[in-house]
């Protein structure tokens, strides 16, 4: 039988390493001189041939792929914005208290993206924005890059000339050859530990989008900069003070090989507790977990929900210095490559209890299951959200579980009574 079918080009011999093993642990494979093996981790180009019209290619009932047919919904930086804007409007539509705002017209609830906006389409809807607060500083990102490839910062409108603009429409023009970009209020205000900046990466495991149940993993980390951090416009360009991507961080000077700039979340969270309190970082964890079910819950309607198909998202979330998380994006492929002995350990247990779930007990796979696995099976998982569970509860049941949030009436905000909230929505 064959679990994920496909012939890849494995990104490094650590990752093929890594899957060999869980594949071999549950004796779906021996490794041979001759491999003529079909389990393959797929990479997102292979899932894309494999549910090509083109192609004409069918799974069977004993193939599962690690990826959904368009992941890139959530997991492309322009679609996912365009995804959880949509969401708000669709919220706002049906009077869901969900979509409150305030005063100033910004979602109380639902505002946890950047103010973002897409290149060239969006571009004298940025201009109007950047105007209002002309001191701000943006980030531009490639829709399409990983690893902070093509990444920079600005703080001027003439910073992004480059792409061009029409002196006498005054609209923005692009060439041909130039890619789409988002580009995003930069949170200038991170959270930092030793005064330098962090992110975290969470991983989380969807097995259906309809009905959703998805799955948070408990052995996350944070990843940080080698330099310190400083707003100061004159280290706009220093990406070693702003961007905590490992393919970056580890080119620095004082980038540490032993440790690899990383914590894990449960370290953070000590410290978190031992500076802040365990009240308060608790909400913020459960904010962060509300986040997640949002934005997978944005792109739900959209997902082509294919039975065959389960996913680990890698995503990554800034806090702030006032203790808010922000969901900066997700990833459909997270790096499995080990850069620590930590890493590696963490990184194959995530691989174990992932394959654990998509394939209980190492069972021929069958794409008819029931996809909702017996607790014992989840290893370092927990449930975070299952739709059909949730459905029994009201159409205000989110609400009523935001962290330190209840409603009486149409979302009308009760003070965080001090009692930790249960999040039932789980």
């Amino acid at each position: 039988f064959r679990i994920m079918a496909g012939k890849v080009k494995w990104v490094t011999d650590i990752e093929k390493s890594v899957l060999i093993n869980n594949f071999e642990k549950r004796g779906w494979i021996q490794v041979a001189e001759n491999e003529d093996w079909n389990f393959y981790w797929m990479s997102v180009q292979t899932i894309r041939n494999v549910f090509s019209v083109e192609t004409g290619y069918r799974l069977s009932d004993d193939q599962i792929v690690n990826h959904f047919p368009n992941h890139y919904e959530l997991t492309r930086k322009d679609l996912m914005v365009k995804n959880i804007k949509r969401y708000r409007k669709e919220l706002e539509k049906e009077g869901s208290p969900l979509a409150e705002k305030d005063e100033n017209g910004k979602y109380i609830y639902l505002d946890f993206v950047p103010v973002t906006f897409m290149l060239p389409a969006d571009y004298n809807l940025f201009v109007e924005e950047f105007r209002k607060n002309p001191s701000s500083t943006w980030i531009m990102k490639p829709c399409g890059k990983a690893q902070g490839k093509g990444i920079f910062l600005i703080n001027k409108l003439s910073q992004i000339k480059k792409w061009s603009r029409d002196s006498k429409t005054s609209s923005f023009v692009s060439q041909s050859s130039k890619e789409a970009y988002v580009i995003s209020l930069y949170i200038n205000n991170p959270l930092l530990i030793g005064g330098k900046k962090f992110d975290l990466r969470l991983y989380v495991l969807v097995s259906t989008y309809r009905p959703l149940r998805c799955y948070m993993y408990k052995l996350g980390f944070c990843r940080f900069c080698t330099v310190k951090y400083t707003p100061s416009t004159s280290e706009l360009d220093n990406m070693f003070v702003h961007l905590t991507n490992v393919a970056i961080q580890k080119h620095g000077d004082d980038y540490n090989h032993i440790h690899g700039g990383k914590w894990t979340v449960s370290n953070l969270r000590l410290y978190l507790e031992s500076t802040r309190g365990k009240e308060v970082t608790n909400k913020l964890f459960d904010e962060i977990h509300w986040i997640i079910v949002q934005s997978l819950k944005a792109v739900a309607p959209v997902m082509n929900n294919d039975k065959h198909c389960f996913e680990c998202y890698g995503y990554d979330i800034i806090i702030d210095d006032k203790l808010k998380p922000w969901l900066i994006e997700v990833n459909a492929s997270p790096s499995l490559t080990s850069s620590t002995a930590n890493d590696r350990i963490l990184k194959y247990n995530l691989i174990n209890d992932t394959l654990n779930i998509a394939v209980p007990n190492g069972e021929i796979p069958d794409c008819k299951w029931n996809k909702s696995p017996p607790k014992e099976v989840l290893g370092n998982y927990e449930v975070l959200y299952d739709e059909e569970m949730a459905q029994s509860d009201g159409p205000d049941r989110d609400l009523r579980n935001r962290p330190g949030q209840s409603t009486g009436g149409k979302g009308n905000r009760a003070r965080d009574s001090g009692k930790p909230v249960l999040t039932t929505w789980k």
